[in-house]
Parts: structure tokens; sequence; C-alpha cells
């Protein structure tokens, strides 16, 4: 049991042993007491709780989440008392100090010179400085994503190598890498970090051949501690690109350098590349970013909002975010018309203003939900035939009207191209699918029922999930 009389340092000494005992378990690993608990200070303790500092709130909030049931817990098996656990948001930047230098008249003037590491450490020059893991709202669609990151930014090169993270647009991706990026270029200033798009290792690579410098492009590229690659999709169809990359990564890799990926879709999926290539990419570990659901799309916006001057009620966020439900960019972006709107316009933001100005981003969210499968979905059921029946080679009456209906429809109500169209029914062309929409429009011409059908299924595949 706990003794009457203990002093601070013994609270101290009750900490530093249920962390390592926590370790010895195996209930806390090295990289997470590297991430989480290295930066993480005994601040006071007493017969009711201890108190630790952490650098920041989203430091404390990640460590409350993960691990607070589990340190309370131990210190109980310790001390055999209930201890609650607080935490201080401490700034662990050093002080800053005043030096005096003279200028070129002989005069003194002073200078505040902050000693921390970002006045010693400038901004990475490829990296945007607003994307770190700090600004990086986690829910459940990127908590495994997010926790990876957060760990290869702890110990670059160690067990996630190669990393990669696919998703569609406006998920985070971008983010999240940079995030990477950032946290090591900052706590880690050895380390030399490049980052760049496929798109312009693509150009470089080119140039670099037809100017003879291949020596230069290749030492550019396997000489860095950490390389992130943004949207490697784009290498489709790109051999020669394909063949630098692939030794670009066995170099890194075989040296135990970070590689980093972000991709539209899993490796398994990309279209043109090359065997080898793709199995370097699956060799690690691949995660993928969903959606945002309701709770995480309103505290991204609530995140936001911080950073803004200008007041917007909760019931205005809580419209756009049941809303906008397509990605993290259109999110943003309603929140920026009302933040301008009421900048420009001098109104205070309601409701009613809200829906509408954001009348046009509401309705085409909606339709970029849209999938083809659940058209494909809706118009089977309605004609009483089978989704394989409207994607396989049958041509009798009783298919070919549906499916024809299905691609006028899907064509009518989303961004998907007739190729696209085309190999989602089948592998057919995309001529097959232009024929299929001008009978439909020839026919509604014609047939005054089928218009009113038409219209019916629309709005069934919009309310559908």
């Amino acid at each position: 049991m706990l003794v009457k009389a203990m002093s601070g340092s013994d609270y101290n000494l009750f900490w530093n042993e249920t962390v390592r005992q926590l370790m010895a378990d195996g209930n806390l690993s090295e990289q997470e007491h590297d991430m989480w608990f290295r930066n993480m200070k005994f601040l006071k303790g007493n017969n009711e709780s201890i108190t630790l500092a952490v650098p920041s709130k989203f430091y404390k909030d990640q460590v409350k989440q993960r691990y607070l049931d589990m340190l309370i817990n131990q210190l109980f098996n310790l001390t055999g008392s209930s201890l609650n656990i607080n935490f201080e948001v401490v700034d662990s930047k050093p002080p800053v100090e005043e030096k005096r230098t003279e200028n070129k008249t002989g005069k003194k003037i002073s200078e505040i010179v902050s000693s921390s590491s970002e006045s010693v450490r400038k901004p990475h020059r490829q990296l945007r400085r607003d994307y770190d893991f700090e600004g990086f709202v986690i829910g459940n669609n990127n908590s495994f994503a997010a926790s990876a990151a957060q760990a290869i930014g702890a110990n670059p090169g160690g067990a996630y190598n190669p990393f990669l993270i696919y998703g569609g647009v406006g998920l985070g991706k971008t983010h999240l890498m940079q995030s990477i990026g950032n946290f090591i270029h900052y706590s880690v200033t050895d380390k030399k970090v490049v980052y760049i798009t496929a798109e312009t290792f693509i150009n470089e690579f080119i140039h670099s051949i037809k100017s003879e410098t291949q020596s230069q492009f290749k030492n550019k590229y396997r000489k860095v501690d950490v390389l992130l690659i943004d949207d490697i999709h784009d290498l489709q169809n790109k051999k020669e690109t394909q063949e630098e990359l692939f030794h670009t990564f066995n170099a890194l890799y075989d040296a135990k350098k970070q590689l980093v990926f972000t991709c539209d879709r899993p490796p398994s999926e990309l279209k043109n590349f090359t065997d080898r290539l793709k199995s370097r990419f699956e060799r690690g570990l691949n995660v993928d970013l969903q959606p945002p659901n309701f709770e995480t799309r309103y505290a991204i916006l609530r995140k936001k909002l911080e950073t803004i001057s200008i007041t917007i009620p909760d019931e205005v966020l809580e419209l756009i975010a049941r809303n906008i439900t397509t990605n993290i960019r259109d999110l943003e972006a309603s929140l920026t018309k009302m933040v301008a709107y009421a900048d420009l316009v001098g109104k205070k933001i309601t409701v009613e203003i809200a829906q509408q100005q954001l009348k046009g981003a509401f309705t085409s969210t909606l339709t970029a939900n849209i999938t083809i499968d659940r058209v494909q979905r809706v118009v089977a059921e309605y004609f009483n035939v089978t989704p394989a029946d409207l994607k396989g080679k049958k041509r009798t009456k009783q298919v070919t009207f549906p499916r024809q209906v299905a691609m006028f429809i899907i064509r009518e109500i989303t961004d998907y191209s007739t190729t696209e169209i085309g190999l989602e029914f089948g592998g057919r062309d995309h001529t097959t699918v232009m024929h299929s929409c001008t009978r439909i429009e020839d026919r509604m011409k014609g047939d005054p029922t089928l218009e009113p059908t038409v219209g019916e299924l629309i709005r069934s595949v919009k309310e559908s999930r």
C-alpha cells in the first residue's frame, strides 16, 4: 500500500517504473515510447494524482486516447492507490535570449534570437509548413494511417518501410506524407528529406537523359535519408522511369532509408506497371484513407476554424459536415466560401445563408458519391435482371434495354468518361456507350413514358446507399 508521506520525487520514481514495466511486458513498444513518452515529463505528484508535461494539445489528446487507462492500471499495481493522471501543455522551446551585435555605425542594436529548433532549422523548401501531424484531424477513416505515419516520423527507415498511402482525391494523402517529412526535418536535423511528385520525377528523369546528366539525377535521389514521392499512379505507362525508380528504390531500401509513396489506388490495381516495382510497393505497409464520417468532418471544420478570426455558428458547421461527404478538400472549400462571404458582405452567417450559398456544392457532392456499381444495382433491380446481366454478353431485349438505360443514367449524372463506363459493362468500348446513350435519348423523344421512368431511376440512385 502507498506510504502516507511521499515526496514528489517518490511519485516520479513510480512514474518511471510504470513506463519501464509497460515496455518490459511488451505493452509499450520502443517506437511508441520514442514517439509519445520521450517528450513527456513528470511535473508533480500527490496522493490523488500525477501531473505530466506534454508539448501540445494534440499530443495530450493522443496519449489520453491511446494509453491513459493502461497507465492508470499500471500505477495502481505499483502503488496500490487509484491515481488520476493529468496533463499540462508546456511549451518546450528554450527561452529567447537577447543578443547584442555591432552594426556598421558602431551603435548597439538588440536582436531577439530564439534558440528553438525551428529557428535553427529553416522550413523545408519542398514541404508546406502547415502540413503537420497536429493539423491532421484523426478519425475512424484514417487513424491507422495516421498512427503508422507518426511511428515512421519517430523512427524513419524502421519497421514500416516502404510506406504507401492510397485513397481518393482530397482525403489527406499529401498532408500525411508531408507531415512525416516535416516531423523528421525539424526533429532530426541530420536527415536529408526530399519530397517530389511523380510527374516532376518523370520530367527530371527525361531532362537528365536529354542533357546527359543521369549521374547527377541518380545521386540526387539515391543519397537521401527520406524520399517522399506523391501520386505514383502517374508513372503508369512510363517504363523507363519505372526502371529508374526501381533501382532508386533498391538503393535506398538496402541502405535502410525511408521511402513513402502516395497513390490513388492499391498497388495491385496499377495498370501498365512492372511487376517487380509493384512488388516493391507491396513489400512494406500499405494503408488506405477513406472518406471521413460525420464526426470527423465536423472536427475538421472546427480545427480549420481555429485559425480564422470569423465566427461561424455550430449549426452551420453541422450543416456543411452533413452535406459535404466527398472529401476534405470539398469540405474546406465550402468553409472558405462561408468565411469569404462573412468577410466581404459583412453579414453574420446563418443556416439559411449557408443553404443558399452552398446549394451548388451540396448538389454536386451527392452526384460525386454516385458509383457505377450503384447505378447498375438500382437499374437491375427495377428491370428484374441482375448486375451481372448488365455486364455480360447477353443481347436479348430484356437485358440490352436496361443496360442502355444504366449507361445513359451514368453518363447523365456522373463525371465518368465513356471509356470508364464501357470498362464497367464487360469491357465494352466507348462507341458502344455513346450509341446506347443516343438510343435512349431518341426513345425518350418518341416515348412519353420513358422520361418519367428514367427520372424516377435517377432519384432512386441518388437516394440509395
